[in-house]
């Protein structure tokens, strides 16, 4: 179950009422004309799982391997990442999943050392087919582990693309397995088609739970009983000028990689020239409570009154851990907490540091997950999509292109040419 709840302070001048059905009505018609088809991944994935999990009973390769190689950067890898970052404590059975994003030669040398080429399946994912980042360290791969892509090494590798793109082209030329990702969704909002779904089923992991999450999320939405989202999305759409960055605090270690899929999602999704020739977008920061605040915090009290905070908070971590009733000689100031739970003491710092932020006067909501599975981790993805979507729609952009990024690229291509 997720919770919500907000201390928006509004502009009179603001009818909330009018852009709340406006931007509902959009979001209607974006789904059943299948302009953005990430709406429906909750249930469209669902077979999916079951092909994935029916061909690896059948693959010799996956049954001995114990590692899962993601290659991908961006939307091809965040979103996974983040899934099993949630969960990775839980499955003790899992396998393990390595992440293979950026070409950073210490870090890529590290985790290359750790692959044993024998009990590895190695995934490709890009949606475009060719991303530079992506191929290149799948060249290494085939290089360093003398991958034999042509005959029998095939089947330890996995390619998840659009259809009939370049790398498309070369798995099936190659007889490589290959999954699709749907024409209508765009990498940030693939998590849940088989970007995600593959290689998190091939772990071991419960998408089909995640998926439902998402789907009943999604549902809940159109059947317009989640209005906290229409009323988040033009409060911060509205307000744009005064507070141009969101501030997300995520209370749990594990949600590290969700804020930074968050990051990307709302950045490149946002930050557009629109249709009326204006700069448009809200700035994400991603921060994770308790550690986070003692550096961030003070900025957000004292300094410029241009942030709007979201705290994200984790009612059960499950562990009951207690401080120990022990009192440190010169340090018995600290004694107020013995007995209590480090659970209770992160959700009381939490709580103070909403209060703090509140009684200055800024804006704050607050998204609470009652336990940490599954499906409350499949909501939170589609709620986070969701409310993308709508702030695009009020922006008049197309939330689903990246043109400035793209521009980096052509720019990249000239410097090796």
């Amino acid at each position: 179950m997720l919770q919500y709840e907000n201390d928006f302070i509004w502009n009179k001048d603001v009818n909330i009422t009018a852009l709340m059905d406006d931007v509902y009505q959009k979001l209607v018609t974006e789904k059943e004309s299948k302009i953005a088809g990430y709406y429906t991944l909750g249930e469209d994935s669902l077979p999916l799982v079951d092909h994935v999990l029916e061909n690896s009973q059948t693959n010799r390769y996956i049954q001995q391997s114990d590692t899962i190689v993601v290659i991908g950067i961006g939307g091809s890898s965040l979103g996974t990442k983040a899934i099993y970052s949630v969960f990775k404590h839980r499955y003790k059975n899992a396998k393990r999943m390595l992440f293979l994003e950026n070409p950073d030669e210490i870090d890529l040398y590290e985790k290359l050392a750790s692959i044993e080429k024998e009990k590895t399946i190695f995934i490709v994912v890009s949606k475009s087919g060719s991303t530079i980042e992506t191929i290149s360290i799948f060249k290494e791969i085939i290089s360093r582990f003398y991958l034999n892509y042509e005959q029998q090494d095939r089947e330890r590798i996995i390619a998840i693309t659009d259809f009939d793109s370049l790398l498309y082209k070369f798995a099936q030329y190659y007889k490589i397995k290959v999954y699709t990702i749907p024409d209508n969704v765009g990498g940030r909002f693939s998590v849940l088609s088989a970007v995600g779904v593959v290689p998190l089923t091939l772990a071991g992991y419960d998408m089909k739970s995640l998926l439902s999450g998402a789907a009943t999320m999604a549902n809940s939405f159109f059947e317009k009983k989640e209005n906290h989202l229409l009323e988040k999305a033009v409060f911060l759409t509205s307000h744009q000028k005064e507070y141009p960055m969101n501030v997300v605090f995520s209370y749990a270690n594990c949600l590290e990689d969700f804020t930074k899929w968050y990051v990307q999602l709302w950045g490149e999704s946002l930050g557009k020239i629109n249709k009326n020739a204006q700069h448009v977008g809200l700035t994400p920061i991603g921060h994770i409570g308790s550690v986070d605040q003692h550096s961030f915090l003070q900025l957000i009290i004292e300094g410029p009154r241009d942030k709007t905070v979201t705290f994200i908070k984790l009612e059960n971590f499950e562990k009951n851990i207690k401080i120990p009733n022990i009192s440190l000689k010169f340090i018995e100031k600290a004694d107020y907490i013995n007995g209590y739970t480090f659970n209770e003491l992160i959700d009381g710092e939490c709580e103070a540091t909403k209060e703090s932020i509140i009684q200055q006067g800024i804006n704050v909501d607050e998204i609470t997950l009652d336990r940490l599975n599954e499906k409350n981790i499949g909501k939170l993805i589609m709620y986070y999509e969701l409310l993308t979507s709508l702030c695009g729609k009020i922006f008049n952009i197309d939330t689903y292109n990246q043109p400035g990024v793209e521009l980096g690229k052509q720019i990249l291509l000239k410097k090796f040419n």
